[in-house]
């Protein structure tokens, strides 16, 4: 056996924290935990006949085919630039970026791509990026690979976020959610892009947890609120409310040109295959009419919020609630205690949160029951 025994500080240093991580396989409980808000990542089981499937016919010599040939594909050969491109792809591109009242957009393997491809180059040595405190790690790695100098401001903190813009240099950018991933609040968009302005500043949006479920037809936040003529970059996600994976970089010709040529993650990664672009396209297809289920999950976000329970809870109106628990320790037993009662609900330990907001992070979802909401509220109602 190899040794590598230097890994171990770090791994018992975690262990001293209580804060060592594992995977699990799923077990069948109620989900209070995945980010699939609207049911589309198992849509086969919830929504007969929306699901992607393949069409078999038969040749006269019994060799098979597929109307559609490029489905065949079980992979796509190679990056865009070489081998991996094909019709389909940017048809779902043009398809995603008129959904989105976007010029255009590109396509990339994963919103982690999207963020630290489009960070990584834009910004330039002598610029300057500025992101919110809570903005998601994908968006903070992007901005170690960018030349550019970075700072962060205190979160949805419009005075600090000008006290940095007063004393930044070059290319100003300014990046944010407008849905945070762990608190489940949404930045003052209006508010920011009138900061924006002021200091011309161009602003990047990771619209992420907004896709699907923010908006008459989930069309976002900034697009909701129509302030996304306003804004630079948009990253809409794919692997939340679309129910598949990969992202996408909305913008001008411009940017797409530019993020061609100078986007790493996008350069050296092989393209999403046929079936998973298809997949895409459908979830694009879909989600935008699944209004009674919006409203559904909005309904259980109101009871949610209004519900008194034994432990702090953050202002959210949407599907994100975060219920305080504080400590490793006692946030573990307490989410270990709900699991108990067949409810999958997770906790967030430090330091993927500051210590002192240690957390439940309870994700509701359309395909969730009133039913199911009581029971959550009720056992938290008291202190375990």
């Amino acid at each position: 056996m190899y040794n590598d025994d230097f890994l171990q500080n770090k791994l018992i240093e975690r262990k001293q924290q209580n804060a060592f991580r594992i995977l699990r396989l799923p077990d069948a409980k109620i989900d209070f935990c995945s980010n699939d808000y609207l049911g589309l990542a198992t849509i086969g089981n919830r929504y007969k006949g929306i699901g992607i499937g393949i069409e078999i016919n038969q040749k006269d010599d019994n060799e098979s085919y597929i109307n559609h040939d490029i489905f065949l594909a079980t992979g796509s050969a190679g990056s865009r630039l070489l081998a991996g491109n094909y019709s389909l792809i940017e048809e779902t591109e043009q398809q995603i970026a008129s959904f989105h009242d976007a010029e255009t957009g590109l396509i990339f393997n994963s919103g982690y791509d999207a963020n630290i491809g489009l960070l990584g180059c834009v910004p330039q040595k002598g610029d300057t990026i500025l992101y919110d405190f809570l903005s998601h790690a994908s968006i903070r790695d992007g901005i170690r690979l960018s030349p550019a100098q970075s700072f962060a401001f205190l979160h949805n903190d419009l005075n600090d976020l000008e006290r940095r813009l007063k004393h930044s240099i070059g290319t100003i950018f300014v990046v944010t959610e407008t849905v945070f991933s762990m608190d489940g609040d949404c930045c003052p968009l209006l508010e920011v892009i009138n900061l924006c302005k002021k200091y011309s500043a161009h602003l990047i949006l990771d619209e992420a947890h907004a896709t699907g479920v923010v908006g008459e037809k989930g069309e976002g936040l900034s697009q909701y609120l129509n302030l996304h003529k306003e804004v630079f970059a948009r990253v809409h996600t794919f692997g939340k409310a679309c129910g598949c994976h990969g992202a996408i970089v909305l913008g001008s010709q411009g940017l797409r040109d530019y993020l061609i040529n100078f986007a790493r993650s996008f350069i050296y990664s092989t393209a999403l295959p046929p079936h998973a672009i298809a997949t895409i396209a459908r979830s694009y297809s879909t989600f935008p009419l699944m209004k009674a289920e919006r409203e559904h999950l909005y309904s259980l976000i109101s009871y949610f919020q209004s519900a008194d329970i034994s432990y702090p809870k953050l202002i959210s109106t949407t599907p994100i609630q975060v219920v305080i628990v504080e400590g490793n320790t006692e946030v573990k037993k307490v989410a270990s205690l709900l699991q108990e009662n067949n409810l999958d609900v997770r906790p967030i330990l430090y330091p993927t949160v500051p210590k002192g907001k240690e957390r439940l992070r309870i994700v509701l979802h359309s395909f969730n029951t009133k039913e199911e909401v009581e029971l959550l509220v009720g056992l938290l109602s008291n202190k375990f």
